[in-house]
């Protein structure tokens, strides 16, 4: 009776970490480029029920066998296995804005950090005050040569990650793109994209940047033919389905109270043995 409230306890304590994935994913359904974490869990170790009464030994003229055959398995409950984020792609945005870029395919943008390189899917850059394209916290997005710098409305970046300039203005000149033919153009740089062995297990560091693991391996550019499709002037959405998710949390709900309501059965279950075996003592 005992073992029932703790297979109930670890079935309530599977689903707050379910609970508490979906609430993340809510927060940030509308944050560009997120990507959705998801609970997976496992039983414990099933328990082998034998016959009792026996030294679980028999000999025979042929040696010894047990003498205790199994008569069944019982559940002890659930555990979390791991939490892990779905790189499911997000569907695309218009923006309208040339600094904002997405990715259509496996694949992430490296970006410059005080901690190192990171990388991320959010796409929604700008210029910075240096003339650098950087995130919103002001991480410089790293071409295969560097940090990347832009000028206003004097680039364009094809769906291969190039980034172009027009060759006909100098560094400095302020270029409208109305009339502009971009007839002579020059390769300033290409986006370093990148790609894992296994991406499912790199680490969330915040502000929609991950960090390689030991498990997910190094993070290594991709080469031009299995590149992901840059679109300019898009940007990615989460991959989260708020109503998917909505959803999620009402079985999550009516799971935790199930759980929570055989804990009481078993509880008044237990007191009424007690007080029963009181009264025959």
């Amino acid at each position: 009776m005992i073992r029932g409230w703790y297979t109930s306890a670890s079935g309530m304590r599977a689903q707050q970490w379910r609970l508490d994935a979906i609430a993340n994913n809510l927060a940030n359904v509308d944050v560009d480029g997120y990507k959705k974490d998801m609970a997976a869990f496992k039983a414990f170790p099933e328990l082998l029920l034998r016959r009792t009464g026996d030294d679980g030994v028999r000999t025979n003229p042929f040696g010894s066998s047990d003498a205790a055959p199994v008569i069944g398995k019982l559940g002890t409950g659930v555990e979390l296995n791991e939490l892990y984020t779905s790189f499911e792609q997000g569907a695309m945005k218009e923006t309208q804005n040339d600094y904002d870029l997405a990715l259509d395919g496996k694949g992430f943008f490296t970006v410059q950090t005080p901690w190192g390189e990171r990388y991320t899917r959010n796409g929604s850059f700008h210029l910075g005050k240096e003339g650098y394209l950087e995130t919103k916290e002001g991480y410089p997005v790293l071409g295969e040569q560097g940090p990347i710098k832009i000028q206003a409305n004097n680039f364009q970046v094809d769906k291969r990650g190039n980034i172009w300039i027009n060759a006909a203005y100098e560094p400095g000149d302020m270029i409208a793109r109305e009339g502009n033919t971009w007839e002579e153009t020059a390769l300033l740089d290409t986006l370093k994209l990148v790609g894992f062995d296994v991406e499912r297990y790199l680490e969330k560091q915040g502000s929609s940047l991950y960090r390689a693991t030991d498990i997910s391996g190094e993070a290594q550019v991709i080469e031009a033919e299995n590149r992901p499709r840059v679109v300019q002037g898009f940007t990615e959405s989460s991959n989260v389905d708020p109503v998917l998710e909505m959803v999620q949390m009402i079985e999550v709900n009516r799971a935790y109270e199930a759980s929570q309501k055989v804990v009481q059965a078993e509880d008044t279950m237990l007191g009424v043995l007690i007080n029963q075996a009181a009264k025959v003592g």
